[in-house]
């Protein structure tokens, strides 16, 4: 996995509450067996129509929204368990969600594969809605050393909560097989002095 540190970037509203993993990646896609190429169907059945042509009114598809951060309504990623939707995600170029709420299996399935999903509170999440859509080039600068989100337009910011071990890995850049590797001279001392 790559580094996660500091980001500073525009930001991708989808005010959407209650959107599902079948909503991220539909499961008629789940056939591959490399996390390459979900990316392009990302949200599918909102991005495109039956022929396949883009759907102006989807936020993907307005040139007006870019960046590395998705923000996203209320309860993002429940329904099924499937680790594809955080694929998807990232493989798009997404590599921070922002919600009041995720679902506990995405928010894993997110850590996992180096996404970082960001809880605020109801209150920070509309303010960020507002200030993208008072100004879509606003940026929202994220430290995850010092666990705050803030919104560069107006400075305003909020603290996150983050699983000590998963920080530790996002920071590093480790999965969880790094990570144990990372330990190997201490696990050789240990096994050395209790064998």
């Amino acid at each position: 996995m790559k580094k996660f540190v500091k980001l500073t970037s525009t930001m991708v509203p989808l005010p959407n509450e209650n959107v599902d993993t079948d909503q991220i990646i539909p499961a008629r896609f789940l056939k591959a067996t490399t996390r390459e190429g979900f990316g392009e169907n990302l949200f599918c059945d909102w991005r495109y129509d039956n022929n396949r042509e883009k759907r102006a009114d989807f936020v993907l598809n307005n040139p007006l929204y870019k960046g590395e951060i998705l923000v996203a309504g209320k309860n993002f990623g429940c329904g099924s368990s499937r680790e594809h939707a955080a694929w998807a995600i990232q493989d798009y170029g997404f590599k921070v969600i922002i919600s009041s709420f995720f679902a506990d299996i995405f928010k894993g399935n997110a850590l996992n594969n180096g996404l970082l999903p960001i809880q605020v509170s109801d209150t920070f999440l509309q303010k960020i809605f507002l200030a993208i859509a008072r100004d879509p080039e606003t940026q929202l600068l994220v430290d995850l050393q010092e666990q705050v989100v803030e919104l560069q337009s107006s400075l305003e910011n909020e603290s996150f909560e983050i699983n000590a071990y998963k920080k530790s890995c996002l920071l590093n850049g480790y999965d969880d097989i790094d990570f144990i590797l990372n330990k190997k001279d201490a696990i050789e001392i240990f096994e050395k002095k209790n064998s």
